[in-house]
């Protein structure tokens, strides 16, 4: 319990608790499934609408915005880039990767201090 407080009571974004969050929103989602496109749009809304939900819940600060791409496995990869003008201090980013036998899905949080 002392260690959640901690982080509660950190400044800035805590990627490793945003990371966590949305980790567990893909597991609840994309585990032990299989690729299937039927799927995708219900699963890419669940799982950025579940992890908004969690990290607003969390009372901090901020805005967010969560992005999140499911590709059917491939030999020929999967790539993104992001880039963001911001307050290092205050602002910050994580992304989550995630993968069966059959996809791989990328997820972003963006966090963005709102300043009172």
């Amino acid at each position: 319990m002392e260690e959640y407080h901690r982080h509660c009571d950190e400044v800035g974004f805590n990627a490793d608790e945003a990371h966590n969050i949305v980790k567990e929103c893909i597991d609840g989602v994309l585990g032990g499934e299989d690729y299937n496109q039927n799927n995708i749009n219900q699963w890419t809304a669940s799982i950025v609408e579940q992890s908004l939900a969690h990290l607003v819940k969390l009372g901090k600060a901020y805005k967010y915005i969560v992005t999140c791409a499911v590709v059917q496995k491939s030999a020929y990869g999967f790539h993104t880039a992001s880039s963001c003008f911001w307050d290092t201090t205050s602002d910050g980013t994580c992304t989550v990767r995630w993968e069966n036998r059959t996809m791989n899905c990328i997820a972003n949080v963006f966090a963005i201090a709102i300043v009172l």
